[in-house]
């Protein structure tokens, strides 16, 4: 494989498994296996001051429940913004009339590109709930002391709730 050439090794619905080589700091290069993923959006919904909208969600890949935000993948042309709206919406039922940017961060740069967007809703009103039909979700309201005791005890344990979380200044 010549210099900054990659090649394909898996095309995904969501993302591409390739294999590239990369130029590290002092020269040397190295060849590297990433998978290249479109980005994402999570977005932390408020009803109030004290009170968030966590799901309960099945995940088939740790076969387990996660307690999480909601978030989801980039379709298409969509901006990170449009699509933390659209991801309210279909897991939570909520639409949001304020939404601001709290922070980004890479989940596991060691294999992958994909970098999540995390989002504060605020202004929350009811909405058309439309979740993918490959997922088993339940939304629930929680406080801000229940957050503490679901952390304390080890029931919060997706890393990308964890980070907004800390955004947010509850962790």
């Amino acid at each position: 494989m010549k210099k900054n050439k990659k090649a394909l090794i898996y095309r995904g619905g969501v993302f591409d498994l390739v294999r590239r080589r990369r130029r590290l700091p002092g020269g040397r290069t190295a060849r590297i296996e990433v998978i290249e993923h479109p980005g994402a959006a999570l977005i932390v919904p408020f009803l109030d001051r004290d009170r968030v909208i966590l799901l309960r969600q099945f995940r088939p890949a740790v076969n387990a429940w996660l307690y999480e935000f909601p978030a989801g993948t980039k379709e298409g042309r969509e901006s990170l913004l449009d699509c933390a709206r659209r991801e309210i919406q279909e897991e939570a039922g909520y639409a949001a009339s304020r939404v601001s940017l709290l922070g980004r961060i890479y989940p596991v740069p060691g294999y992958a590109t994909e970098e999540i967007s995390i989002y504060k809703a605020e202004g929350l009103r009811v909405s058309r709930r439309a979740k993918d039909r490959d997922e088993v979700i339940d939304a629930k309201i929680f406080t801000r002391r229940g957050i503490g005791r679901l952390w304390r005890s080890g029931r919060i344990r997706d890393a990308k709730t964890i980070c907004a979380l800390a955004f947010c200044g509850w962790l």
